[in-house]
Formats: structure tokens, sequence, C-alpha cells
């Protein structure tokens, strides 16, 4: 039986047990890591895999933090979106990250 999940490469997924990995219900965790780590083909790809109206809402409002860079990146991706809509960015320190 063929496991459901993304046509994704497993090595974004690094620290968690791929096999145990319910997809759709880490459907944050997984549209977040490839914002942030993936290209052009994984986007296509969980875009395909949950629907564009899913991923946007995902990145739009459920995501809570995703590093600056990132964010640039799901603005590249999808440049319908805008930063001031995007729950990581309003939800964002303008401060110095104190890891400390």
């Amino acid at each position: 039986m063929e496991k459901n999940m993304p046509n994704i490469s497993k090595s974004f997924f690094w620290e968690f047990d791929i096999e145990a990995m319910d997809f759709k219900q880490a459907y944050k965790t997984v549209i977040s890591r490839i914002v942030e780590r993936g290209g052009q083909n994984e986007i296509d790809e969980i875009v395909r895999f949950y629907g564009h109206e899913k991923v946007i809402n995902t990145i739009r409002n459920e995501i809570y933090f995703l590093p600056d860079y990132a964010i640039d990146r799901a603005i590249a991706f999808f440049p319908f979106l805008k930063k001031e809509e995007l729950y990581c960015y309003l939800n964002r320190k303008d401060k110095s990250y104190h890891w400390i």
C-alpha cells in the first residue's frame, strides 16, 4: 500500500519518522518547511497535494512563524500575497531575537 504523501524528498523532514508521519494532519509543518527550504517544484507539489486554497490559507493565516527570508520566499512563490496579510509577518517581533 502506497503512503498518502506528497512527492517531495524525505530529506526535507530529516528529524521526523517519515513512515509514521500523517501528511494530511501535519500540513502546517509540511507547508512551512517547503516554503522555507523548497523550490518551485516542491511548491507545485504541495499545491497539488493539499490544494491551492489550503496552501494559501495556511501561509496567510495558520503559520505562526517564518524567518524573514522565508516570508520573502512565500511572496515570491505567491506574488498576490502581501506581507502585511501574513500572520507570521504580523506576529513577528521587530526586535533582535533573544535566544539566551
